[in-house]
């Protein structure tokens, strides 16, 4: 049990890569927060995952009073953080830089940038005073290698990598961790839009041809990197952003 009595909270837990790491830190001995604006959604998980060491909340991670509500039903059930993954995040359809609306525009940087800065002002006061701990950051691919269709979805993804780099060096004399993930697309519910196709063996296959190991990433190897930042064994890595990505960005 790599993760034995540690207390985690994953964003976006009630689907695709959050509910991955959720699991995955379950099994490996975590209590964890199943947080998401879709409730029911993050309930339903959480009981059938473990009712006896998860519990759900809704919320929306651009509200700060939604997000403190978050840290407080963690420290309430559990007695403090060790653990928090901004996972949450959305995009827009693939498509011109031109026809993104302003709402559209709005909307990605408040979930995939504002949250890290709300999470981060909550949490950091509880890992204080827990003697440290690891925040961990879904970023993309997308921050590091840029490609048309995505370019608003893609600077939000580059200001999550570089706000963990700068955090991790902030951080580091509290002993937080912080560091970032960078998924190639995945198999999860936004696949269409990170296309803009419908998603059918030959369209998979137009995205799959620039990943050298030929397949797209899945819930699965996005929470096995986001344990490997968890885990105390990694206590001497901060600030980095690690590509899960099949070799795309090589």
């Amino acid at each position: 049990m790599r993760l034995q009595g540690k207390v985690a909270i994953v964003t976006g837990a009630a689907s695709g890569f959050g509910l991955g790491i959720a699991e995955l830190f379950l099994a490996e001995g975590a209590n964890v927060v199943f947080a998401d604006v879709n409730g029911p959604a993050a309930e339903a998980q959480a009981a059938r995952a473990d009712a006896g060491r998860a519990i759900a909340t809704a919320t929306d991670v651009t509200k700060r009073d939604d997000v403190e509500r978050m840290i407080a039903s963690a420290t309430d059930a559990f007695g403090g953080v060790d653990i928090l993954v901004n996972n949450a995040g959305v995009t827009h359809k693939n498509q011109s830089l031109m026809t993104v609306t302003e709402d559209e525009f709005d909307r990605i940087y408040a979930v995939n940038v504002k949250s890290i800065y709300l999470t981060t002002l909550a949490v950091v006061p509880m890992m204080e005073k827990r003697g440290g701990g690891s925040i961990i950051v879904t970023a993309s691919t997308a921050g590091i290698r840029p490609r048309p269709g995505l370019t608003w979805y893609n600077g939000s993804k580059g200001a999550a990598i570089t706000l963990t780099k700068s955090m991790a060096a902030e951080l580091a004399p509290k002993n937080i961790r912080v560091n970032a993930i960078n998924p190639v697309i995945g198999e999860t519910g936004m696949l269409e839009q990170f296309m803009g196709l419908s998603d059918t063996p030959e369209n998979r296959a137009k995205f799959v041809a620039g990943i050298p190991l030929g397949r797209m990433s899945k819930p699965v190897d996005i929470a096995n990197a986001a344990l490997f930042f968890a885990d105390p064994a990694s206590a001497f890595i901060t600030g980095v952003a690690m590509e899960v990505d099949g070799g795309r960005c090589i």
